[in-house]
């Protein structure tokens, strides 16, 4: 009888709240071009399936729909989709794709923190516009729009690695906010929060993570309802997360604002990039990591004569690329255990020589965000950034190499060799002498 009462009170809300013109027309204009499922109480709809017209949305909600669910990608024409399709014709079909970092939780308050990182990791990585809102339940929604990625990247088409690459751009910013998330999680507890964890190793059993997606994956509309909350799917402003309350979500008095943003070409070029590098770079963990039989690199053995050709073109100063390059140089001297006093030193010193100075509190929040983060590989030599930025003059020992680090880990084994030949060489002609 309560279930009933319910499902009932729900059909009823769902009525009068789809009737809102301007919620309508806001789930209608986010549709364009995506799948579209509207869900019943009884489960989703056929599919696949879109919205034609605004009117559309309050037609299926008269037939008992009570939310609706939206792709990710964008496709040429969506209800040709089937699933038979090869993943071959899919990617032909699709005309690119969102980034859409779902995150999940058991607390609100733990999502909002992951959102927060998120959202301070995408600004690291020069992204200003993306859109937020809630789930409806325990957790927010972060979109990054299409039209931020680039066209091509590693000679491969963006719009056809789906779910690929939005996957490992997921799991790069899952890796680079993980430390962070368990402290400030951990720093929660509270004596009247009973439900919160109580030390650092507990805040790992219970933390935010970023859903992963699939082919075809369906996430719920913006001001489409939650069916167990009754709540709407509401925009927010990045200056509201922090004080987000479920009652702000009360679908007879949000406010309807846009959740796909305006973007910037390229503006996201930089994120997808480092993250297919840190991908790689997992996957080749053993290979490129410095070898165990190197001894401690000193700050005084790391001179212009055992950078990569890269490495120095960046340091005499640039003119286009610096904070690309602050990028390559930080994760640089971080991987040759720098200290991060010499490191702070070697970057000012760097600045002072671009064209134009990076402005200074723009380095400093990048060193004091890197040095919170897990060491990261430079990127690799066949990344399109060093061609980008115009550093890339590859020597003869280039042709040996991978990564800019290895370059100067082997002039340090070759340099060291020399010096211990020179050494035994000098005792031996001093015992001759004797």
């Amino acid at each position: 009888m309560v279930e009933k009462e319910k499902c009932e009170k729900l059909n009823k809300l769902a009525l009068a709240y789809y009737t809102r013109q301007d919620v309508r027309k806001a789930i209608f204009e986010f549709s364009k071009q995506r799948e579209v499922v509207p869900r019943y109480l009884e489960g989703f709809g056929k599919r696949p399936d879109m919205l034609h017209y605004e009117g559309d949305v309050i037609q299926f909600v008269k037939k008992g729909a009570t939310s609706f669910h939206c792709s990710e990608e964008l496709w040429r024409d969506p209800l040709a989709l089937n699933t038979e399709l090869s993943r071959e014709q899919l990617d032909e079909m699709r005309e690119g794709w969102d980034l859409l970092i779902d995150i999940d939780s058991k607390y609100l308050d733990y999502s909002k923190i992951a959102a927060q990182l998120i959202i301070e990791a995408l600004k690291f990585h020069g992204i200003e516009n993306f859109g937020i809102k809630f789930s409806g339940s325990k957790g927010f929604h972060i979109i990054v729009p299409w039209q931020a990625f680039p066209e091509r990247v590693h000679d491969k088409e963006t719009r056809k690695m789906f779910p690929e690459w939005p996957r490992a751009i997921c799991a790069y910013l899952n890796e680079i906010i993980r430390q962070d998330l368990v402290e400030q999680i951990t720093e929660l507890i509270s004596e009247e929060r009973k439900s919160y964890v109580k030390d650092f190793d507990a805040a790992k059993q219970v933390m935010p993570d970023i859903q992963l997606v699939s082919s075809r994956h369906l996430f719920r509309s913006p001001y489409s309802l939650h069916e167990k909350t009754m709540l709407a799917s509401t925009v927010l402003r990045e200056q509201e997360l922090k004080r987000f309350e479920p009652r702000d979500a009360d679908p007879l008095g949000v406010t309807v604002r846009d959740f796909l943003p305006n973007a910037d070409k390229d503006e996201a070029k930089e994120l997808l990039v480092q993250a297919l590098d840190w991908q790689k770079s997992k996957q080749q963990e053993t290979r490129l990591s410095r070898p165990t039989a190197m001894p401690k690199i000193e700050a005084k053995q790391l001179t212009p004569e055992v950078y990569p050709p890269c490495i120095r073109k960046i340091l005499s100063g640039l003119e286009d690329g610096r904070k690309r390059a602050l990028f390559i140089l930080l994760n640089f001297f971080r991987m040759l255990d720098l200290g991060e006093d010499e490191i702070i030193e070697r970057v000012e010193e760097w600045n002072k020589r671009n064209k134009q100075p990076l402005k200074q509190g723009y380095v400093n929040s990048q060193l004091k965000w890197h040095f919170k983060q897990k060491k990261l590989m430079p990127p690799n030599c066949d990344k399109s950034i060093y061609k980008d930025i115009l550093v890339c003059e590859p020597d003869e020992l280039c042709k040996l190499i991978k990564n800019p680090l290895n370059y100067t880990t082997k002039k340090l084994r070759f340099s060291m060799r020399a010096r211990k030949a020179k050494k035994s060489k000098n005792e031996d002609k001093n015992k001759e002498q004797r």
